[in-house]
């Protein structure tokens, strides 16, 4: 049996791997800041990410509810926010610090707290931040995004190199239809001039949807060569 943490487990990318993840008989542990019916996984826990003094004491409580007998447990990194979206000399202190403390901060204290957890354990350890393609290119108006994205992966870079026990991913999910992708057509031209593009993704069906999404991050997790799979890595490469 496998046992995975998933962040951002109550909707879209994190929603969807929790069903799949669960149907395939695995455990799995949920965290989110609100509850949903139905949630298929064995416990999801309601928490705020933002509250990053408490993260150690979150993971502390998951793994001491795993399964003795997993043969492997996976920390999922998948919350995070695109806001705000405007240009950077227009964007409010505190905003920037939510998104940071989102995109970036609570990975790295999660990861971080799973790596001291799991230290003892004899199961396969693994690492799955869900990035963006984001992080690897410049876009106008997601200056906060884009940051912390590319601070994501360049962690995973680290965090691959110092613990060599732990296979570590960030992973570009592609175009989701999420609230996130809603949240961006909803702005305007003056904060993101690309807003047309993402409309028209909408509009011609070139979004993908996170079932779509969630089936092809279970196929790699599966892969028979994924202990050696790049750290940075894009899921449309594998289509």
């Amino acid at each position: 049996m496998a046992a995975y943490i998933i962040t951002g487990a109550s909707k879209g990318i994190g929603l969807a791997l929790s069903k799949m993840l669960a149907e395939g008989g695995h455990e799995v542990f949920g965290i989110a800041r609100s509850l949903p019916e139905d949630w298929p996984g064995k416990k999801l826990f309601t928490f705020d990410l933002l509250d990053s003094a408490g993260i150690p004491d979150l993971v502390k409580g998951i793994f001491g509810q795993l399964d003795a007998g997993c043969n492997s447990v996976t920390l999922i990194n998948n919350a995070g926010t695109v806001a705000p979206i405007g240009f950077a000399g227009n964007n409010t202190a505190a905003d920037i610090s939510k998104s940071i403390a989102l995109n970036l901060t609570a990975p790295m204290i999660m990861s971080g707290a799973f790596i001291q957890e799991a230290a003892g354990m004899q199961a396969q350890k693994r690492i799955i931040n869900i990035s963006s393609g984001a992080g690897r290119k410049a876009y106008e108006g997601w200056s906060a995004y884009c940051a912390g994205k590319a601070g994501l992966d360049h962690f995973s870079l680290c965090v691959a190199k110092e613990y060599k026990d732990v296979k570590v991913l960030a992973i570009a999910p592609g175009i989701i239809d999420t609230e996130m992708q809603g949240e961006i057509r909803a702005s305007s031209e003056a904060d993101f001039p690309l807003i047309e593009n993402f409309k028209e993704y909408k509009k011609k069906g070139l979004l993908s949807t996170p079932e779509e999404t969630a089936e092809k991050l279970v196929s790699l997790f599966e892969m028979e060569d994924f202990a050696t799979l790049e750290t940075i890595l894009d899921i449309r490469d594998f289509e």
